[in-house]
């Protein structure tokens, strides 16, 4: 029989499995494996969780709802999935801000070379070269935007299991420091074996971390969850959020930082992270940012993930860091920018409301 069509019937082609796999290998993923296309367990589950408002202002993925339950609507004729994950950080503590200037923490995946792409680059001349060879077969590299559900599937193929917090843990103590990546195929490949078996038992580390309660065992709250509020809600933040106290201004790591899979254990260094994800900006000035311009925020040349946010998002995030703190301890930097923000006729009026509150409480204290 032919490559192509061993490729496609019968039997899986366990020869080319092995053949991908070690291709994967040698392209640096710190995790890969198979799975079949199939519909997704949790459709039941998906669709009830997005009737209850569950995915907050993330209207999106409610949309192509049928293609996210079922890979073979997605990419029709689709057999296997093809699920890598990349390791992007080691889980090593901040250290603590070496001057006395308020800033804001950047979450980790997102504070090197945009993931979407450090992944494509190398999913997809593995899907050319796959083209080449097998003519007339479909093949879909996906990464973090389309609509599959892929923790579920990169659980099936292996990589890991997926935790109390809701992310995936992947295996031989890579933990939740990873993002994933697929290649939705026609081709007929062996699936691999995937890790039964809970990852948690009775712990609780990531809920009792979360900063704002918003996890529940196996169970996300969006509408509560830092990084949802910080990059994915377009309007102004409830007023119970104005009063946190933690440091997250894009995303937050909270709950992985917790997960003791996640520790920056020896056995894990054999894993490393790629160093493509070595931190660009790792946080910011809030001063600085209360004073970008378009032109001074493009200077800084933000990877598509940190422009996943606004402008007037990230000001916004910034002014809520600052209003957990104390008007005692602002630099003269950060009154000015607060200045400067209220005085703004182009800045949102929540902007400069806030702005306006926070400078008189610190003509009070000071």
């Amino acid at each position: 029989m032919s490559e192509q069509n061993s490729a496609n019937h019968g039997e899986f082609n366990h020869a080319l499995t092995r053949e991908i796999l070690a291709t994967l290998s040698g392209a640096g993923f710190a995790l890969y494996g198979i799975c079949r296309a199939s519909e997704t367990s949790y459709g039941a589950h998906f669709t009830q969780w997005l009737a209850r408002g569950g995915c907050a202002e993330m209207t999106y993925l409610g949309e192509h709802l049928e293609q996210r339950m079922n890979p073979q609507v997605f990419v029709p004729t689709a057999r296997s999935i093809i699920c890598v994950a990349d390791r992007y950080a080691s889980g090593e503590i901040d250290p603590p801000h070496s001057n006395a200037s308020a800033r804001g923490r950047i979450a980790r995946y997102a504070r090197g070379r945009d993931y979407h792409r450090v992944i494509r680059e190398r999913l997809e001349p593995i899907a050319d070269d796959l083209r080449q060879r097998f003519p007339g077969n479909r093949f879909r590299v996906c990464v973090d935007t389309a609509p599959i559900l892929e923790r579920e599937h990169a659980q099936r193929a292996g990589l890991g299991r997926i935790g109390k917090h809701t992310l995936l843990i992947g295996e031989h103590n890579v933990g939740s420091w990873i993002v994933l990546g697929e290649i939705v195929t026609s081709l007929n490949l062996a699936p691999s074996q995937p890790v039964d078996g809970d990852p948690c038992a009775t712990c609780t580390r990531c809920i009792d971390a979360c900063p704002t309660q918003a996890i529940e065992p196996w169970k996300l709250h969006a509408e509560r969850c830092i990084s949802y509020l910080t990059i994915e809600h377009r309007s102004m933040p409830a007023q119970w959020f104005e009063q946190r106290t933690d440091d997250w201004l894009f995303g937050c790591d909270a709950c992985v930082q917790a997960c003791p899979h996640s520790q920056p254990r020896q056995s894990a260094s054999l894993v490393k992270p790629n160093p493509q994800y070595q931190a660009i900006h790792s946080d910011f000035d809030l001063a600085d940012v209360l004073t970008w311009t378009e032109s001074s925020q493009a200077a800084l040349k933000l990877s598509k993930v940190l422009l996943r946010a606004t402008l007037s998002m990230w000001k916004r995030n910034a002014l809520l860091i600052v209003l957990g703190t104390r008007p005692q301890s602002w630099s003269t930097q950060l009154v000015n920018a607060l200045k400067q923000l209220q005085a703004d006729p182009s800045a949102d009026s929540w902007l400069r409301e806030k702005s306006a509150l926070l400078l008189q409480a610190h003509s009070k204290e000071c």
